[in-house]
């Protein structure tokens, strides 16, 4: 990206301005906006306000700078009271508190010369205040309500804060784990992707979005962000239209149908097209054939980076993002200093900045600015919502759901509350990693780490003691790069034997071990994609010095993407992956470890054996050659020389304490035909002593396709809970509609023939039966 001379402005955070008159609450019609805007008023109050509206002034609505509040990008905006005075502002990004938010408000309705009220937006991703699990972790719940509820919350505190836009759901399928910002999504999965996405627009929207405790839902990064070329991110990206309407598309368009009041676009190029200057992408899918009605934003300073994209100057490439559809520019002001003179040399349209101007305004008028601008700004909301202890509570309910029991050896978890545990590793004793990354609103000074918490919820019962054990890495460098926004673990410089030696002596005066393990919140995230997945080598060595001890050990697994535990789980007796699970972290994973909560965690990304495997999903293709179940090494098969195809941890896969069989499928019928439907019955039954949840799964397989088709693909789920001994009866209903996919011509439609059906509590452990579409 091209350097910009942006530099922060802050004279606007400390204005002393006074607090607004009755009058100057009036500064606009009054309107009334109820759950269904009247889109006949809106168009004649919108059509009016832009007949006053100077070129100028409409070019200005299309601004998003930079309050500067929170860091998610490289620059930062100037004079930002001067532009907005000037009607050169359409709303502002990363600017936060009523006070605050109130006083660059009152500039905008007060001092400009048509009084439009700005909009202000935050990237709120997994929580505002109360954090819960980064998103990949939600999405291991597969619980759609909790999910909804997450955002329903952090809605509610970030719009008590001033906000009334999130940038979030984030949809980008992902399958290379590689990939940093896999953290920041729902996994690999087409099907979970779009139910969690509409779930998500739903939690943050409502029922009305001009309601004062919501947001506007900002759905990113359209399109196809995750299939970044290597896993690094702002890559690459290439892909036929038959995987990106089956496989890619499905999540942006439930958010779409969800009703989102807005989308972003992606960094990456698509088929050569970046999406901010993709007219296919922005107008005529997204447009044309999905109807979206809303506003388009760029990401951040997207629109200048086309310049190193190679499409143009600053002024070339804001002329061809007006044009492909981008109605906002979020902080690159490409539009603000180049559309003018764009229209005065015939290289866009006054309809092109109408169009744009009008997706902003309608916008505002949605959320209720236009009837009052100061609604999102309410202290005693802020002091009464925001970290309640309702919404902490619920937090830890939720990381508790999210954590994912990959191995439980001989039952070493949960834990006993006696004798003494010691608590080891770089994570243990870090607070501020404990949100994980896109946590931009979090109190990093008081999270409690893992020891707090742990002290304070079994300290009376359990002697535990500490030891870090080893540095998070051994490159001093990398560990800088991956401690950033403050996120730091103080290095120890003793020697690493010295580090191991004191950790295995606390070993050997406890009866257990907790190895706290893995990666730093922002190892993964914007711009952290890794080509190592292993756990640390440093912390490698650790593990097996403690191991070595004979002492059990439970490895606690911090991550925000798969990794690679192949090692881990042949030698480790228990493995708990908990992602980074928020505010709560420290008291859900004591609640786990000990047993106060089973877990019920699936994984939404496969978890591969090597680096080498990637991409590695369930939901693959055959080959003409596939290489039969079960089975390696086979010459002249699809397969390695070197590692079976199998992965680590398959997609949907995670234990329980306790445990569960499934029944043979019984089917209402053994075909039907479109219009009609089967029902899928198995019984799913807990046999052991715990009671515990269980996600059941339902994936099918279309035989003969006209295109070829996936070996499973997801088709429905449903989490139970079971006491020891009991058992239930699960049910699904498919229909044709369940069946259709986009075939050899993009048209979405079904194929009568045969299809298998399976059931079970993961994509590879199934049962599974036969069917016929007529």
């Amino acid at each position: 990206m091209n350097k910009l001379i942006i530099p922060t402005m802050a004279a606007v955070l400390f204005l002393a301005m006074p607090m607004e008159t009755h009058a100057q609450k009036k500064i606009t019609k009054k309107l009334t906006l109820s759950k269904s805007v009247n889109e006949t008023e809106m168009d004649a109050f919108i059509a009016n306000l832009m007949a006053k509206m100077t070129v100028d002034e409409k070019i200005g609505q299309l601004n998003l700078p930079t309050g500067g509040e929170a860091t998610t990008g490289s620059v930062v905006s100037t004079d930002l009271e001067g532009k907005i005075k000037a009607g050169q502002v359409g709303g502002v990004f990363s600017l936060t508190t009523p006070d605050r938010v109130r006083k660059t408000q009152e500039i905008a309705v007060t001092q400009s010369r048509l009084k439009i009220p700005l909009i202000f937006g935050q990237d709120v991703i997994h929580g505002y205040k109360t954090l819960f699990p980064i998103p990949l972790g939600l999405s291991a719940t597969w619980d759609l309500n909790l999910i909804e509820k997450t955002a329903r919350i952090a809605a509610t505190e970030a719009s008590a804060d001033g906000l009334n836009w999130a940038y979030s759901p984030m949809v980008d399928i992902s399958r290379d784990p590689r990939w940093g910002r896999i953290s920041e999504g729902s996994g690999e999965d087409t099907y979970l992707g779009a139910k969690i996405a509409a779930a998500m627009v739903k939690g943050l929207q409502g029922d009305d979005l001009s309601a004062d405790n919501t947001l506007m839902a900002c759905v990113k990064h359209f399109a196809l962000y995750g299939a970044a070329e290597a896993g690094r991110d702002y890559n690459t990206t290439d892909m036929s239209l038959h995987r990106m309407y089956n496989e890619y598309l499905p999540p942006y368009k439930a958010a779409v149908d969800a009703g989102a009041g807005s989308i972003m676009t992606s960094f990456n190029d698509i088929n050569g097209l970046p999406a901010t200057a993709n007219p296919w992408l922005l107008t005529d899918v997204l447009r044309k054939q999905w109807g979206f009605k809303g506003l388009v934003v760029t990401d951040y300073t997207a629109i200048n980076e086309l310049i190193d994209h190679g499409l143009g100057d600053l002024q070339q490439v804001s002329a061809l993002s007006l044009k492909a559809g981008v109605d906002m520019d979020m902080v690159g002001e490409g539009f603000l200093t180049t559309l003018k003179k764009s229209l005065q040399e015939g290289k866009v349209t006054e309809a092109d900045i109408n169009r744009a101007c009008k997706m902003v305004l309608e916008a505002k008028y949605k959320l209720g600015l236009f009837e009052d601008p100061y609604k999102y700004c309410s202290e005693e909301r802020a002091k009464k919502e925001i970290l309640s202890k309702d919404h902490l509570a619920f937090a830890r309910e939720v990381a508790g759901q999210s954590f994912v029991l990959l191995k439980n050896e001989n039952n070493t978890l949960p834990l006993k509350k006696t004798g003494t545990v010691a608590l080891i590793g770089p994570l243990a004793n870090t607070g501020s990693n404990m949100p994980g990354t896109w946590s931009v609103n979090a109190d990093l000074k008081n999270t409690q780490s893992l020891l707090d918490g742990m002290k304070e919820l079994v300290g009376s019962k359990v002697k535990i003691l500490h030891s870090l054990g080893s540095n998070l890495l051994d490159d001093t460098a990398y560990q800088q790069r991956a401690t950033m926004f403050g996120r730091e673990i103080p290095r120890d410089t003793r020697s690493e034997d010295e580090l191991i030696k004191e950790a295995v002596a606390t070993a050997q005066q406890s009866d257990v071990v907790i190895a706290a393990l893995g990666e730093s919140s922002e190892m993964t995230g914007e711009s952290s994609s890794r080509t190592d997945l292993n756990i640390p080598a440093g912390q490698q060595r650790l593990l097996a010095a403690l191991l070595k001890t004979g002492k059990p050990v439970v490895l606690v697994v911090f991550a925000g993407r798969p990794l690679t535990l192949t090692w881990e789980q042949e030698h480790v007796p228990a493995i708990l992956n908990v992602w980074f699970g928020g505010t709560e972290a420290a008291k859900a994973i004591t609640d786990v470890v000990f047993g106060d909560v089973n877990p019920s965690g699936k994984l939404t990304a496969t978890f591969p054996k090597n680096v080498g495997q990637i991409p590695i999903y369930y939901s693959h293709k055959n080959t003409g050659r596939p290489l039969a179940e079960g089975k390696w090494f086979q010459k002249f098969r699809s397969n390695y020389l070197d590692v079976d195809n199998n992965p680590l941890y398959p997609f949907g896969y995670g234990l329980s304490y306790t445990t569960f069989t499934y029944g043979d499928i019984s089917l209402s019928n053994n075909s039907f035909k479109a219009g009609d439907s089967i029902t899928v019955s198995v019984k799913v039954t807990n046999t052991g002593q715990t009671e515990g949840k269980e996600v059941v799964q339902l994936y099918t397989q279309d035989l003969v396709g006209g295109i070829t088709r996936p070996v499973k693909e997801l088709k429905g789920f449903q989490k139970i809970s079971l006491k020891p001994g009991e058992n239930k009866e699960v049910t699904f209903v498919i229909s044709a509609e369940d069946l259709k996919f986009y075939n050899a011509n993009l048209e979405y439609a079904t194929e009568p023939g045969d299809f298998k059906v399976f059931v079970g509590g993961n994509s590879r452990d199934v049962k599974e039966a036969t069917f016929t579409l007529n």
